[in-house]
């Protein structure tokens, strides 16, 4: 029967398909690199998507997001992915949490219910906290490192955290899992040196606290993204 994927099915082979069918994976993040990866998991038929975010859609989105678009903006990042998830795949189950996912927040979750973690999510002791959460329940996780202020999508490596290098986010993020005893964590990271912005620095939050707002282009997060969700789906037909 001809459907939703069967050009998947060519490849992937039936049995695979079903598998995705019955999945549930967890994305925590839906911005520049979550955002493609929630897409791509839905137009490979994932049968289960929870997708945490508790930010909106803004004109600096526009650049690198997916689900950003003029007609978006002051939208929140989750609605509209489940959005365009029910025109990909209306039999896809989404569930959306309006929540910003810390150490503090971890407990609003079951993650002995997901098959699968995507973090998306840009804080050090939010990732963390991921891992350790994921470990506990033992549930496969991949986590995406540092994607801002990087020109080159090739660049772009699979490995194990404690494997990495170059990476400063991936340094953080070793010395803070050993520290914790987890043992491992799929990462997607790259070699590439961070580029220095060519602006200046912005105000955020309280005042005299300022910090640089990293750059991104389309082509980068997106590769990520995507890489994710590719590793994902084969792990989760294997």
């Amino acid at each position: 029967m001809i459907n939703e994927y069967s050009r998947s099915a060519l490849l992937l082979g039936d049995d695979s398909i079903e598998k995705l069918k019955k999945a549930r994976v967890a994305v925590f993040g839906v911005g520049g690199v979550g955002s493609y990866a929630v897409e791509a998991l839905a137009r490979s038929g994932v049968g289960a998507l929870d997708l945490i975010d508790d930010d909106v859609v803004s004109l600096t989105n526009i650049n690198r997001q997916l689900i950003a678009l003029h007609s978006t903006i002051g939208r929140a990042k989750t609605d509209v992915a489940a959005e365009r998830i029910a025109d990909i795949n209306p039999e896809c189950r989404v569930k959306t949490y309006r929540t910003f996912f810390t150490p503090e927040t971890a407990a609003e979750f079951d993650f002995s219910e997901y098959d699968y973690i995507i973090d998306a999510i840009d804080t050090v002791s939010g990732k963390i906290a991921l891992a350790v959460q994921a470990q506990e329940a033992g549930v496969p996780i991949i986590s995406a490192m540092g994607a801002g202020n990087k020109l080159d999508p090739t660049a772009f490596e699979v490995a194990d955290i404690y494997k990495t290098s170059v990476c400063p986010l991936a340094r953080v993020m070793r010395r803070e899992l050993k520290k914790r005893g987890v043992k491992k964590l799929k990462a997607v990271y790259s070699r590439e040196e961070a580029i220095t912005p060519k602006g200046e620095a912005q105000e955020e939050g309280a005042a005299h606290k300022k910090r640089q707002t990293p750059g991104s282009v389309a082509f980068v997060p997106s590769v990520a993204g995507l890489i994710i969700a590719s590793e994902v789906i084969k792990d989760l037909i294997n």
